[in-house]
């Protein structure tokens, strides 16, 4: 009887401490699902988000985005305007608009206009429910793409959880890999933030170079907000948040 009452015992335990790891997963799923889905909620009392633009430690210009929501309706601006000088000299210069709107967070139209130089750059986007796919117009990639793809502007954390990206400046398809770095503690602006770090790279190793993804990102978790990036592409370049509105 002792014998049984033992084995009753500790199949009870193990019973017990299934249960609990499944309730465990069950809520690790439910928070990382509501994590995926709602990202616009995390900018519904943000109005807009100014970064800074440094090269080699430099202050070279800025991009800005600003938000508006109503309901189920979200929209982003954003200006991005940097000038690269040597000996006084532009040599590298960006001016670019943009448009992104969502309904119920999901991309339905994105609109962008750039000048890189004296080259003009493109891109039309449009959500077509009739197919489940993006329709996309750009000065780099015209076609249909899958609905899960992301603007690659950094305003959106969304960035870290996808695949692939649509580049904002051509509209160019981007397949990527995330890996995360570490935990870690960065000052910004005087203040000290505790950030999660990763790594953003192409997921096709023979991409060109000069379209090559290879971005150090680094992620405010609390306010759910990049607030740092940093890459190589003749010289350091970082952007930096500096102010929310």
């Amino acid at each position: 009887l002792s014998h049984k009452l033992c084995i009753n015992s500790l199949f009870e335990k193990k019973i017990n401490t299934m249960k609990k790891a499944l309730f465990i997963i069950l809520i690790l799923s439910k928070l990382f699902i509501g994590n995926v889905l709602a990202h616009t909620d995390h900018y519904k009392n943000i109005q807009s988000i100014e970064m800074e633009i440094f090269k080699d430690q430099k202050y070279i210009g800025y991009t800005n985005f600003k938000f508006k929501k109503e309901g189920k309706y979200f929209e982003v601006k954003s200006i991005t305007d940097f000038k690269v000088k040597l000996m006084g000299i532009n040599i590298f210069s960006i001016f670019s608009e943009s448009l992104e709107k969502y309904e119920d967070d999901q991309l339905t139209y994105f609109k962008s206009e750039t000048k890189q130089n004296d080259k003009r750059k493109f891109v039309e986007l449009f959500f077509d429910t009739s197919k489940n796919e993006f329709n996309i117009n750009g000065s780099s990639f015209k076609g249909f793409a899958d609905k899960n793809n992301i603007v690659g502007n950094w305003w959106n954390h969304k960035l870290l959880q996808s695949e692939s990206q649509i580049s904002p400046l051509s509209g160019s398809i981007k397949p990527q890999t995330i890996e995360f770095i570490k935990r870690e503690t960065i000052e910004l602006y005087g203040e000290k933030i505790e950030v999660e770090k990763f790594k953003l790279k192409s997921k096709n190793p023979n991409t060109p170079k000069d379209k090559k993804l290879d971005f150090d990102i680094w992620y405010d978790k609390k306010r759910a907000l990049i607030v740092k990036i940093a890459y190589k592409r003749l010289g350091d370049w970082e952007y930096r948040l500096k102010k929310i509105n």
